[in-house]
This record gives structure tokens, sequence and C-alpha cells, in this order.
């Protein structure tokens, strides 16, 4: 998480909002780290690149399979629905997050995708990982734009 919580503040320094996501993958080398992301929406001007899409990207490509099975995602934010949709649909074992998200969170907060029954794979949840630190990230960021006028 902290290496997601370093990605989140070059997010930041970027002008993007700060978020930071990390896949690691489990196999017989012990733990890796196969994907990074970090949000780049206003760089790109894409409306996916959220820093969990950016981070499976990665970690599919480094892997050569869509299948993340053996694979945890670290992330400093509570995904948002399109994202929560990512990470079922790519077959992760576990999701790790920092803070909740009160206006687009869809793990624990506005809908429970990554543990919905009817869907046909389900991911462990764990919320609350250096979640302060998550949150102030997030609060200071927007503090400072509002300040800015941006």
């Amino acid at each position: 998480m902290r290496l997601a919580l370093d990605l989140a503040r070059q997010a930041a320094a970027d002008g993007e909002i700060p978020v930071g996501a990390v896949v690691v993958h489990y196999g017989r080398a012990g733990p890796v780290v196969v994907g990074t992301g970090a949000n780049q929406r206003q760089a790109t001007a894409d409306p996916t690149a959220h820093a969990e899409i950016v981070a499976l990207r990665q970690a599919g490509a480094a892997l050569h399979s869509w299948q993340l099975t053996d694979c945890d995602l670290f992330a400093t934010l509570e995904p948002c629905p399109m994202c929560a949709g990512a990470l079922v649909n790519a077959r992760l074992r576990r999701l790790l997050f920092g803070c909740t998200d009160p206006k687009a969170g869809a793990v624990e907060t506005l809908y429970k995708i990554a543990t919905d029954s009817r869907l046909n794979h389900r991911l462990q949840v764990v919320g609350g990982v250096l979640a302060d630190e998550a949150a102030e990230l997030l609060r200071s960021f927007f503090v400072r734009r509002r300040k800015t006028g941006q």
C-alpha cells in the first residue's frame, strides 16, 4: 500500500486526483509487483485511465493473461463501479484499499460489486488499509484545488 500511496502523491503532483494502485502477483518466486498505476485522466484525456485500470493493464501485459487469479490489487481509494467491475472481470483474488469513497465507492459504500453473488467471480475485500493517510491525500488535494479555483 505504501507504493500505491507514493503513486497517488505523484498523481497529485501531476495535477491528477491522487489515487494509486498496485497489482501484486503471488507465484513460485513469491510476491512480485506486476502492475502499477496512478490516475491519468487529465494527461491522457481518457475517462477510463483510473489508477486501477492502468495497473490492471500493466499486470495483464506482464503476465500475458487477462486472468489475474493469483493477484491482489492495492488501491488507495475504494474503487468506482467501472474499476470494481474490471477487478471482477480480471478474476483478482483480493482487493485491499485505503479509504472509502462516499460518492462513488462500489465495493463497500454504494455498491458491493466485488462480492456480489450474482456475478461469475467474487474477490476478497479488505478496506481501511492506511485509510487515514489515503484520505488525507485526497482531502488536501481538493482543499488546494478549491483555493486555486481549478
